[in-house]
């Protein structure tokens, strides 16, 4: 042991510096310079940065189990488990499109046919009939169809633009009382579907 004594302000300060004694064959413990004390923590950082990437597994695969319903602890199984998951969604997705793709066209094919109402009124009808195609000859054969039933048109509003659409008041000849709006819608839808 050494003693040294260091002066500070006029005070001293004594120091008891111990110095191991080593035996000849034994190693010598492990001295920290300012490269070993680096190295020592950089492998800590590292052991550190290790076991949160591990952490963060553990947790994205109890994550996976808990999607999954999988009872499985190892990795292997819970991402086997995850996959065969993944597999059933996608039919499920595709089984969902086709569905989706079914009702576009029949969604479509009932989009094509015309929309014809029919009000009666005191002395005749009130004709709405709304068709996205406009199709060449549409309100001549419409006219065509009051004229066959009877009904003199009394008042009409047409655009044939890009849709169809006309708003006629049709009422009835003195010599047909019998026809009701039923029949007059029938007769217009079929006017309609003669021209396609």
């Amino acid at each position: 042991m050494e003693l040294k004594m260091k002066e500070t302000n006029k005070s001293y300060i004594l120091f008891l510096q111990a110095r191991p004694v080593y035996k000849e064959n034994s190693p010598k413990p492990h001295r920290w310079n300012s490269k070993g004390i680096t190295k020592f923590l950089r492998t800590t950082r590292n052991m550190d940065s290790k076991e949160r990437r591990k952490a963060a597994l553990q947790h994205k695969l109890q994550q996976l189990r808990d999607v999954t319903s999988s009872s499985a602890v190892n990795k292997a199984s819970i991402i086997v488990d995850a996959s065969k998951y993944i597999e059933e969604l996608k039919q499920k997705v595709e089984g969902l499109n086709s569905e989706l793709g079914d009702n576009e066209s029949s969604t479509s094919q009932t989009d094509d046919q015309p929309l014809v109402t029919v009000e009666t009124l005191e002395r005749g009808f009130l004709i709405n009939v709304f068709s996205e195609n406009n199709c060449p000859g549409m309100l001549v054969s419409i006219l065509e169809v009051f004229e066959e039933l009877g009904l003199d048109v009394l008042d009409a509003r047409v655009s044939c633009e890009d849709t169809f659409q006309l708003e006629a008041v049709g009422g009835e000849s003195q010599k047909n009382d019998s026809i009701d709006a039923q029949v007059v819608k029938l007769a217009v839808l079929r006017a309609i579907k003669n021209i396609d």
